[in-house]
């Protein structure tokens, strides 16, 4: 053998011997060989279509239950931000109808688009640090809540992006799990944009992305369900700094607050925060001091 097949020879040998060792030792590397035997699937530039579409019909599908099912019952009305407002057949038909007709339209053809122009996804041999799957995506939603504020703030400061866009999303004053995704197919495709490409700012790892957008999901869905649970995780968290459910609750109830989608602070820092409604209908002090401020500054026009 010359000397060159050697030297490459052993650096590949090298280079499993390391990748072997990384394996051992990343905590997710369970996990991250369940892709075995699926790669082809995997490597696909259509399965985050797949895997975005499929996971918000199932995380939307229990509550709607929900709230056909369970309206009247004492535990429903106790967590439910609106309890006055009931979630009819109605309202479930025609937020449907418009998801449905926007992921035939728009989402169906941008997939066919990635399937037949985007390169296969490479899979490492590799897991992610366990630090850098959790801070990257972290990260991410960061970078879209402070994108998607902009835009957000955008749309209803000028009169013109707020009725021809953003006004199909606030027909709803009190959210429901399908409210979600019931945007202006305009809307529809900067958030889709904007959720698959902000781990590109980090190179994630492809199990990052999957995450990742599996999270930005969730964290949407809880945002419209119109419920405020103890469990959720703005009632976990001892810093304030997520909204959650209520403060988006309360930004449909009054549209100009609350802009931020996940956190609160540039809702706070630039005057725009609203406290927020909680579960059962109830006002805390500081709303009821925050209508009271707007409405003497009104009479002070």
């Amino acid at each position: 053998m010359d000397p060159v097949s050697t030297i490459n020879a052993t650096n590949t040998t090298l280079q499993s011997a390391a990748e072997a060792l990384q394996e051992e030792k990343r905590l997710l590397q369970p996990i991250w060989d369940l892709r075995l035997g699926h790669e082809d699937f995997l490597q696909s530039p259509l399965f985050p279509v797949v895997l975005s579409v499929v996971f918000y019909f199932t995380l939307c599908l229990p509550f709607m239950m929900v709230d056909i099912l369970c309206r009247n019952q004492a535990w429903y009305l106790k967590y439910k931000i609106q309890p006055e407002k009931k979630v009819t057949a109605d309202l479930i038909y025609d937020t449907l109808y418009l998801t449905f007709w926007n992921h035939i339209l728009f989402i169906m053809p941008a997939a066919i688009g990635q399937m037949v122009w985007v390169l296969p996804t490479p899979l490492p041999g590799v897991a992610p640090t366990l630090f850098e799957f959790v801070w990257h995506q972290i990260a991410a939603l960061f970078v879209f809540d402070f994108q998607y504020y902009v835009w957000h703030l955008t749309h209803h400061k000028i009169r013109f992006l707020y009725r021809h866009i953003h006004a199909v999303h606030h027909r709803y004053n009190s959210p429901f799990v399908w409210v979600t995704q019931y945007l202006h197919p305009w809307e529809l495709v900067v958030v889709g944009f904007l959720t698959t490409t902000n781990t590109w700012f980090f190179d994630s790892h492809p199990l990052t992305v999957w995450s990742y957008m599996m999270v930005s999901i969730l964290v949407s869905v809880e945002d419209h369900i119109g419920f405020d649970f103890p469990f959720l995780l703005h009632n976990l968290d001892p810093t304030g700094t997520i909204g959650g459910s209520p403060k988006h609750d309360m930004h449909h109830q009054k549209p100009l607050t609350n802009f931020q989608p996940f956190f609160n602070h540039f809702d706070k820092l630039f005057g725009s925060y609203c406290p927020a409604m909680s579960a059962g209908g109830k006002k805390s002090k500081a709303l009821q001091d925050y209508e009271r401020k707007v409405k003497d500054c009104k009479k002070n026009l």
